[in-house]
């Protein structure tokens, strides 16, 4: 009788740590995650081709919707 009880307690007491943990607040949250996502997006815009010209107007301080570009214009024929 005596090794029931003490399986059942052993059992239970795990039983309940196990419960305890399923039930915190910050199980499912991980703060690396939103890091990585950040740090994922950046590459991924930096190796487009969009994302490289982008910042190369962003640099050069040309306006994104103005062409940047006058090659083939008739100001370089001139």
């Amino acid at each position: 009788m005596i090794d029931y009880f003490a399986l059942a307690l052993g059992h239970g007491l795990l039983a309940i740590a196990l419960l305890r943990l399923m039930m915190r607040e910050g199980l499912d949250s991980d703060p690396l995650i939103a890091e990585i996502k950040a740090e994922t997006a950046s590459n991924r815009k930096a190796a487009s081709v969009s994302g490289r010209n982008a910042a190369r107007r962003a640099r050069d301080g040309a306006a994104p919707g103005d062409g940047g570009d006058t090659h083939g214009t008739e100001a370089d024929a001139g």
